[in-house]
């Protein structure tokens, strides 16, 4: 089972990944072995289906907030710079909402409002935040092009950092 509490998830030394110096200063954690990222299908809060196999082959900031989570709220401008910074070279940010059942208007108003323009899907069940392991909010995996988790953040980060241009422009080589 993929578990994120778990920091054995250390990359080994020795083993300096590209952007490794942008992921420490970013305070990412590298998973100790290869996991592949695993599929799911999500509901948008305008009813359409958003799957993450619709981004294969994309670099994935997939990303765990709801709007009742200040931190959460607090990071997805920064998101939006990245997605507006990288997202012709391939970057894809997803956001999944992790507000109850019922909320999918309250999601909505809130990234209309904030002008975000990532996708953005619901989970209210909780079923892709379990899939992952995911027990604190915000939370984001950093998925490779081949579907690989390449990095984790639990917490927010300002993803529009100087370090985090640095991550993204090696992983969208």
């Amino acid at each position: 089972m993929f578990l994120l509490l778990a920091f054995a998830l250390v990359t080994a030394p020795g083993e300096a990944a590209p952007g490794a110096d942008a992921a420490a200063q970013l305070e990412l954690v590298r998973p100790g072995r290869a996991q592949s990222a695993k599929p799911f299908e999500v509901p948008t809060p305008e009813g359409a289906k958003l799957s993450l196999a619709d981004f294969r082959g994309r670099v994935v900031l997939l990303n765990f907030w709801a709007t009742w989570c200040g931190p959460c709220k607090e990071e997805m401008p920064a998101m939006e710079r990245l997605y507006q910074k990288f997202r012709v070279q391939g970057l894809v940010v997803l956001a999944v909402s992790n507000d109850s059942e019922g909320s999918s208007r309250s999601v909505a108003r809130f990234v209309k409002e904030s002008g975000f323009t990532f996708p953005v899907g619901l989970d209210p069940q909780l079923r892709v935040a379990s899939l992952y392991g995911i027990r604190v909010l915000p939370a984001s995996l950093i998925i490779d092009r081949k579907g690989s988790i390449s990095y984790i953040a639990l917490g927010p980060r300002e993803w529009d950092r100087p370090a985090a241009a640095t991550l993204f422009e090696s992983l969208l080589r």
